[in-house]
Formats: C-alpha cells, structure tokens, sequence
C-alpha cells in the first residue's frame, strides 16, 4: 500500500516483495518522484529463513514508517476450511499443509518479524509509524474464509496492542481494515463506488494517519462498515442459514467461471 504515496510525500522507500517485475515497476514509478528506492527480493511465504537477509539489508537505514501490507488467501471464492484449491492435482496431506503454512506466513509472521527489526530504532529515535493492512473480515469472524480471517484478526489485535504498547515512545501503530480494494488478491475487481482502486484507497488511507489508530482506510468502506454491523450483525454472520447462501453463491461463482473459460477454449480452437 502507498508506496508511490510514500514517495510523493517526499520519502525515500525500500521495496520488499517475490516478484521482480513488480519490484521494479513500482521502483520506475518512484523515481519520477525523485526518491532513492532500495529492493529486496524475497518470499514471504518462505517463513522465518527470509528475515537475517532482510535484517541485513536494512543495516544502517533509519526506517521511519513501516507498511505491512503483504497478504495472501487459500481460496479465490467463500469455501469451507477443508477445501483446497486444485487439491485434485496434489496430495492433501501436503498441499493442504504447505498452503495454510504459506497463509500464516504471509499474513501473520510477516507483520510481527517485520516489525521486531524496525521497531528498536524507532524506540531510539523516539519516533516512527507502522501501519498494517488488516481487513474487514479482521473485524469481525467470517465463515468460508475462517484461516485468512483468523489471520487478519490476528493483525487486527497485534496492532492494537502494540500501539497501546508503544504510543508513550513516540510510535504510531495504526490498523488499517478496508472492505473491497482492486489488487491481485482481488482479482483487479472493477473500480466503483464500493470498490477502490489501490492508489486511490492508499492516498485517502495516509491523510487518516494521526487521526485514528483504527481505521477502514477511507469514508467508503467507513460507511459499508457501518451498514454491515448493522445488517450482518454476528449472530446472522455465523448463522448455518448465511453460510448456506454464501455457499452457493460462491459455488455459482466457480460454475460460471468454468463455463467461461470452456467457451474461451473452444474459441481458440
């Protein structure tokens, strides 16, 4: 999140992510702003073998804010726990395993290693920022994505523990929980009143910065926020009824896309 934001305010940024490609796209659009970009190309998912190699990169920077917004799910629809994707082509006692470590990887490990080696400078400098990407469904529990919610509400308390913690040295922890933002993981989902695009969602979510050690990111999703707690309340997000409907939903959702790329294919030939 926001790291050509971070640049435009006038920030020198280093890049942490798998993908080359994307590493230097994202330092090519820094750079018209006219700050240094470092990169350091790892895997998140790796686990805990990535983090000496970090630390060393970060040796002799003074990090003053930190972004935790590397995210991953097991699944591209609402699916119970036991149902893995493509788990037709693997062994399920492997790919199972090796994907929910992937998950908590990603999600969860991720946000406290990165933060333990940034954070003691900033103790010492008495000041600094972190802002980790939590999600809606980090706020409340959700049925059908119970391991990426779990972890999300991981971030969620992690960020607000840790800055009741630490705002007495100077440091700002701030969780941020958006609804509907088009990335990757989102499938470029279309852009709309509901949907924010990823620049747009990271420009609105830094103006809140100081404001609010909790926040959706932007009015949009504040508001959807709001109208869900009131409509989906708990006990309805929980009932085996929603879970049934979210179900079949999502089960419609796989039979169109199937169909979809069937025709595609019989195109082409």
């Amino acid at each position: 999140m926001g790291n050509g934001q971070l640049a435009r305010r006038g920030l020198d940024v280093v890049l942490v992510s798998r993908s080359d490609d994307k590493l230097q796209m994202i330092a090519e659009e820094i750079d018209q702003y006219g700050r240094k970009t470092q990169i350091i190309q790892v895997d998140f998912k790796d686990g805990q073998s990535i983090y000496p190699a970090i630390a060393e990169e970060l040796q002799g920077l003074e990090i003053g804010i930190l972004v935790n917004n590397v995210g991953m799910s097991y699944s591209d629809h609402f699916a119970y726990f036991l149902e893995i994707p493509d788990a037709e082509q693997f062994p399920l006692y492997d790919y199972s395993d090796q994907k929910i470590t992937q998950v908590i990887n990603c999600n969860m490990l991720s946000v406290s290693q990165m933060t333990r080696l940034v954070l003691p400078g900033m103790v010492e400098r008495g000041t600094g920022l972190i802002i980790n990407i939590s999600s809606e469904v980090g706020v409340r529990p959700q049925p059908l994505l119970s391991l990426y919610s779990a972890t999300k509400i991981f971030v969620t308390y992690f960020s607000q523990c840790l800055h009741a913690e630490y705002k007495s040295k100077g440091i700002i922890v701030q969780c941020v929980a958006p609804f509907m933002v088009s990335t990757n993981m989102t499938r470029n989902m279309t852009v709309n009143c509901i949907v924010k695009s990823a620049p747009e969602f990271a420009r609105e979510a830094l103006n809140t910065v100081g404001h609010s050690s909790y926040t959706s990111g932007c009015l949009s999703h504040a508001l959807q926020n709001t109208v869900l707690s009131i409509l989906l309340p708990d006990w309805f997000r929980m009932s085996p009824f929603l879970i049934r409907k979210l179900r079949n939903i999502a089960t419609a959702s796989k039979y169109d896309e199937r169909v979809c790329k069937e025709k595609l294919g019989e195109k082409e030939e």
